[in-house]
Formats: C-alpha cells, structure tokens, sequence
C-alpha cells in the first residue's frame, strides 16, 4: 500500500475503535499514558506536546506530569515550539489549537508527537506534510531531543514505508505499553 492508502487505513481504524469506546473509557485510556510514559520524562528541560483533534489520543494528562511545556505554531512550512498554557491556545492552521505567536519560542528536549500509525521500530506514518519530521529534524540539528509518538494500540502497523527524510521516533507510548524503539532497530 502506499501512504496515502495506509493513512486512510490507520485514520479508519482509529475512528472506529474511538466510537467504540464506552462512556469514560477514552478518558481512562488516555489518563493511563501519564504512569506509562512516567519512566521515559525523568530530568526533562523542556517538554513540547500537542493538542489532540478529533479521535487522536489525547496526551493532556502526560502534559500535567511535566510542568510548563511547549505547543506547535506552524509559521509557513515549519513548526515552531512556543511556551504556554492551554488558556492561551487559540484556532489556528487547520483550525488546531496553538500558542500565540508572542509566547516565548522554546526549544523541546522531549516531544510527544502525535501520528496516524508508527512501527515499533520508530517508523511514524503522519499527516503527509512533513511538518513533524521538518520540526525534529531542526531540533536534533541543535541538540537531543527524545521524540515519543503517541497512539493508541489499533495504530501500531508492522512495517511502514519511510523515506530517507522521515525522522524516527524514539519511542512510542500506549495506553498499555511505552517501547523503546531504538531496541527494535
């Protein structure tokens, strides 16, 4: 299958098994990430995050273990991470919630990144802009930065294609479980 093919797949499967949840259960899920990604956020300097849309697991409750923390802005074909609270995230490309423009720029050493399907080994299947590899890419040319994706069990695939540009994930968090991908490499 090529990607676009495989977006439509993993964007299905996550739909439905989100409808599929009982009354609660989504929020049970995705507070059970924060214990689970507990492990891989120890000495962490600046944690940058997301704010989910529509059925993507939502990674709210890691982001209260960490303090103050980043979001995405997009400034034409790049993500820039600004520092904020929640109360200050307004519609912005796409209609997703983002930072104002004049919240301080940061610069994550950890990145909860959000995905339509990821490889245990670290293969991430995102949107198709390449705004996130584009982003890690700038952020590893700097320093360190430890990217973990975040997905629900029904979007893990065994194998994905990747181009010489994607950025791996380092890790990848669950409800259930937290891998490390470098060991499946």
């Amino acid at each position: 299958m090529n990607k676009t093919d495989l977006r439509r797949q993993f964007r299905a499967a996550r739909k439905a098994f989100v409808a599929g949840l009982a009354k609660g259960e989504r929020e049970a899920l995705e507070r059970a990430l924060a214990p689970i990604t507990a492990p891989a956020l120890t000495n962490i300097g600046m944690a940058g995050s997301y704010a989910a849309i529509g059925d993507e697991i939502d990674p709210m409750w890691i982001e209260k273990s960490f303090g103050p923390h980043a979001f995405p802005r997009i400034a034409g074909q790049d993500i820039v991470f600004h520092q904020a609270e929640w109360s200050q995230l307004k519609p912005g490309f796409q209609s997703i919630p983002e930072p104002p423009a004049t919240a301080p720029v940061v610069q994550p050493d950890v990145l909860l990144v959000p995905l339509v399907a990821v490889t245990l080994s670290g293969v991430r299947l995102g949107q198709g802009r390449g705004y996130y590899d584009r982003a890690l890419a700038a952020l590893r040319s700097r320093h360190p930065v430890l990217a973990i994706g975040i997905a629900w069990e029904c979007q893990i695939a065994p194998a994905l294609p990747a181009e010489p540009w994607d950025m791996p994930l380092d890790m990848v968090a669950t409800p259930q479980r937290l891998v490390d991908c470098r060991k499946w490499r």
